[in-house]
């Protein structure tokens, strides 16, 4: 019964954080790539997104195994890092840089300190602050530039594979910044107004309820249950005796919209008028009595309760954007050994890659 809310999620709690921000515009998305971010209102169809939205989904699909490989290159391993840092080094004006270390001759500055922060900073221990931050850092800058200044006297640098991992992380770091610039540049305050003005007017209004329920393994135990409340004993009392949910304290179930619920259990429960009991409802988890608390009209977020998350969609919108357009510019050909997906490859003889498919994946 803790997947109820959910359609075969493990527990109903996690459920019930769909009462927040994060129902109408998703929950925080991983960094690097915008068009990892998908929908920005779960109950709204793909119909009703902007057309730009909808081929920026299809974009989505159809790059997904690139973006799964872009996206876990976001923080380097160690020593991947010490050797392409060296590069990195001179991206940093040093005029007002401090020189924290010297190894072997070589200078470590405070700037360094803030990119190797930004590179493997989120890897830390929480509790790590402060100067004992700093100096496992510092300790860090020095290990890599001790083991780079290894690999060059052995001529790594000028191996092959070093030079195409160097090319690549240059384009990541170049296509990071880039993307962030943009995103930076488009959330502005009307932005992100226009942003979360769109999405509540597409918003229909919806019926919720609050509810209690008891969950039994049979038909007869679920009538026990409902003779002992209307024989005067509280509903939570019983409950907290009978359900077989551990996820809900005295069948609480909290606010919830009917597509929430399996099928059988919704419908048997916004039938019920706020303090009606149901007759035992059969579902795929077993007997449930439930019990209408309240009903009201679901309430759409106040903009200063989900800013985060519009701010973070309006980012990524244009940074999707952004990459639509450079792929319609752009003269992309793939070779006859490039790798082709056989859901979606071409017919044969049109030369060209066949489209992602425009219609929205199904619910869950």
């Amino acid at each position: 019964m803790a997947a109820l809310l959910t359609r075969g999620r493990a527990h109903l709690r996690r459920r019930r954080a769909a009462r927040s921000a994060s129902a109408w515009f998703g929950p925080p998305l991983p960094p690097g790539w915008p068009i990892a971010a998908g929908k920005f209102a779960p109950d709204m169809k793909i119909s009703e997104f902007p057309p730009d939205f909808r081929v920026m989904s299809a974009i989505r699909r159809r790059l997904s195994g690139y973006l799964e490989i872009i996206m876990n290159f976001t923080h380097v391993r160690r020593l991947t890092a010490a050797t392409a840092i060296v590069g990195l080094f001179a991206l940093a004006s040093v005029a007002q840089a401090r020189v924290l270390a010297r190894v072997n001759g070589a200078e470590i500055t405070d700037q360094d300190l803030t990119i190797a922060n930004d590179d493997v900073g989120g890897n830390l221990p929480a509790q790590l602050k402060g100067a004992a931050r700093d100096s496992y850092l510092l300790d860090f800058l020095i290990d890599g530039k001790l083991v780079a200044q290894k690999a060059e006297a052995e001529k790594i640098a000028d191996t092959e594979e070093f030079k195409r991992k160097l090319a690549f992380y240059r384009e990541k770091l170049l296509m990071e910044t880039y993307l962030g610039k943009l995103a930076k540049d488009a959330t502005t305050d009307s932005a992100v107004q226009k942003a979360y003005d769109d999405v509540k007017a597409k918003q229909k209004p919806e019926t919720e309820v609050h509810a209690r329920h008891i969950l039994v393994p049979t038909e007869a135990e679920a009538k026990k249950a409902i003779e002992r409340i209307k024989a005067g004993e509280d509903f939570a009392k019983v409950a907290t005796e009978m359900s077989k949910d551990p996820g809900s304290k005295g069948g609480d179930l909290g606010w919830f919209t009917k597509e929430r619920m399996v099928p059988e259990f919704a419908d048997a429960a916004f039938k019920l008028e706020p303090g009606q009991i149901s007759a035992p409802v059969k579902t795929q988890f077993g007997w449930h009595v439930i019990k209408v608390e309240e009903k009201r009209q679901k309430e759409f977020p106040k903009l200063d309760e989900v800013r985060d998350q519009v701010v973070r969609y309006v980012g990524q919108k244009a940074q999707t954007d952004a990459v639509i357009k450079l792929r319609e510019s752009a003269k992309i050909e793939r070779t006859a050994d490039a790798p082709v997906d056989p859901a979606k490859a071409a017919p044969a003889g049109d030369g060209k890659t066949a489209p992602a498919p425009q219609n929205a994946p199904a619910k869950k």
